[in-house]
């Protein structure tokens, strides 16, 4: 099983820059692909971005395309999401999750039938 750990969240004004980070512990196999969910109040979770942690493949929501950048530090087994230029629709609980995918399969269920962090707020002023 996999452990994650998420720190970064805040406040911020629209147009900023927030960098969430997750640290991973477990067993973490070549197979794994490890990104973000996010939640608003009243609506249903979004898959928001993952990378594969064999070959470094990125995946990305279209709402936040050219925005949002993920990347990861093996050696530290964190995964960060840089996001920029923020919107007040962003705000949500931003979840890590960590989930194994095989060949063509689909990063979001990948996730969503993975492991989870605790979540961390992201709140974005207009």
């Amino acid at each position: 099983e996999v452990q994650l750990v998420e720190s970064g969240g805040g406040l911020v004004q629209a147009g900023g820059s927030l960098r969430l980070s997750c640290v991973a512990s477990g067993f973490i196999s070549d197979d794994h692909v490890i990104g973000w969910f996010r939640q608003a109040p009243g609506k249903g979770r979004e898959g928001v971005s993952s990378i594969s942690t064999s070959d470094g493949n990125t995946y990305y929501a279209d709402s936040v395309k050219g925005r949002f950048t993920i990347s990861s530090d093996n050696a530290k087994n964190t995964v960060y999401l840089q996001m920029n230029s923020l919107k007040p629709e962003d705000t949500a609980v931003y979840y890590c999750a960590a989930g194994l995918l095989f060949g063509t399969g689909n990063w979001r269920f990948a996730l969503l039938s993975g492991s989870w962090g605790q979540g961390t707020q992201v709140t974005v002023s207009s």
